[in-house]
């Protein structure tokens, strides 16, 4: 796995691509410490749906359009 930072990513964002597409990840590196912010990875590999983990069955979410959620919402009621 290659790790890149922004800037590095912008300059050669075309070759990145190509490197995708043949199956390899790329991890992004944000800001003076590096730190990881992001993965390229090839689109098979991408789960769409993420899971709640240790909420899986017990709690839902809903997110609308507008990325407004009401008191109701947020309290589960």
């Amino acid at each position: 796995m290659k790790a890149l930072t922004v800037g590095e990513v912008k300059t050669h964002f075309s070759e990145l691509l190509g490197l995708v597409r043949k199956g390899e990840e790329i991890q992004i590196l944000y800001g003076k410490a590096k730190k990881p912010v992001a993965m390229l990875v090839p689109l098979q590999e991408y789960k769409g749906e993420r899971e709640l983990g240790f909420l899986d069955g017990k709690a839902a979410f809903h997110i609308h359009d507008d990325g407004k959620i009401s008191e109701e919402e947020f309290l589960g009621l």
